[in-house]
């Protein structure tokens, strides 16, 4: 059974930082490209970063280009996205999802999601 969990969310103040973690397990990450997704109340679910199964190419959108950080440890079965220099427009709830491909965009659609992980930005 292919299972994803999310993990590291909470509060947090502007210019703070988390890193959520993207457990999984019934498959590898070797075929298995992995997207970050966010959504906040009353606003479309949007695209955040991923990064492939092959050759760990990452993408990002441009909203956080510079300050999120994808990355994995294909040992751990764990993808990890590091937030750093939040603002309160990052908030929501970020998914991660799985897509057998060994390429990565998160315009794409993807197979399996997890059940997400609260990320509140505020003072």
């Amino acid at each position: 059974q292919l299972q994803l969990v999310e993990s590291g969310g909470g509060l947090v103040q502007p210019g703070g930082s988390l890193r959520l973690s993207c457990a999984v397990s019934g498959f590898s990450l070797d075929y298995y490209s992995i997207g970050w997704f966010r959504q906040a109340p009353g606003k479309e679910r949007e695209g955040v970063s991923c990064i492939s199964s092959v050759g760990g190419r990452t993408n990002y959108a441009d909203s956080v280009k510079g300050r999120f950080t994808i990355s994995r440890d294909n040992a751990k079965n764990t993808v990890y996205l590091q937030l750093n220099s939040l603002k309160p427009e990052d908030a929501g709830v970020y998914y991660c999802a799985a897509r057998l491909s060994g390429s990565c965009s998160v315009a794409t659609k993807y197979d399996y999601w997890g059940q997400g992980t609260q990320v509140t930005v505020s003072t």
